[in-house]
């Protein structure tokens, strides 16, 4: 980090236990990203409830490059925080995912769900078991009724609409799965 901790105890006593506790996970949390600017965590016992007792709050300020990111760990209501390091161990657990979700954002590594291709039938031969999707490039790609995931192959159509995976194949490319698109699905 290039500024020091910073540890605050709000409406309790400080601790040099918990003290302790919190230097050794923000010192953690370097290992997810080693460019933290500052880190200042805030303890705080804010109510006493007659049932549960001390509930503790602990929320974490992050700054890193362009970004500032806050944790706050309530009491959840199924759970009470009566004790202290859950909720710090809480409370740390979550910085990290936030920090390495920012580090995955920041290195361009989110993940993106891309689409299989799609296509028509452009031709059929039913009495072969096989026939041609037409690519959007305009492309021919071939598939055997085997390869046909939902649908009856006697019931296709020229023109309709298909979501295809494919490899290159001895003669050309050559469709493994294709899946029948319902007039609810969208192409493109």
């Amino acid at each position: 980090m290039q500024l020091p901790l910073q540890i605050t105890f709000h409406k309790m006593t400080p601790s040099e236990a918990i003290e302790a506790k919190i230097r050794r996970c923000a010192a953690k949390l370097e290992r997810f990203y080693n460019r933290i600017i500052s880190c200042r965590v805030i303890v705080d016992a804010p109510h006493r409830h007659q049932r549960n007792g001390k509930q503790y709050h602990v929320r974490i300020d992050l700054t890193v490059p362009n970004a500032e990111l806050v944790v706050n760990r309530y009491p959840p209501k199924h759970q009470s925080y009566e004790d202290i390091y859950v909720a710090i161990r809480d409370a740390f657990d979550a910085a990290k995912r936030e920090l390495q979700d920012y580090a995955r954002l920041r290195r361009h590594e989110t993940k993106t769900h891309e689409l299989p291709p799609y296509g028509r039938i452009g031709k059929l031969f039913p009495e072969e078991g096989y026939g041609f999707i037409e690519t959007a490039d305009g492309d021919e790609v071939y598939f055997h009724k085997n390869s046909l995931c939902n649908g009856d192959f006697e019931q296709l159509q020229l023109g309709d609409k298909v979501r295809f995976a494919y490899s290159q194949g001895n003669k050309g490319p050559q469709a493994s799965t294709v899946r029948l698109l319902g007039k609810h699905h969208l192409v493109g």
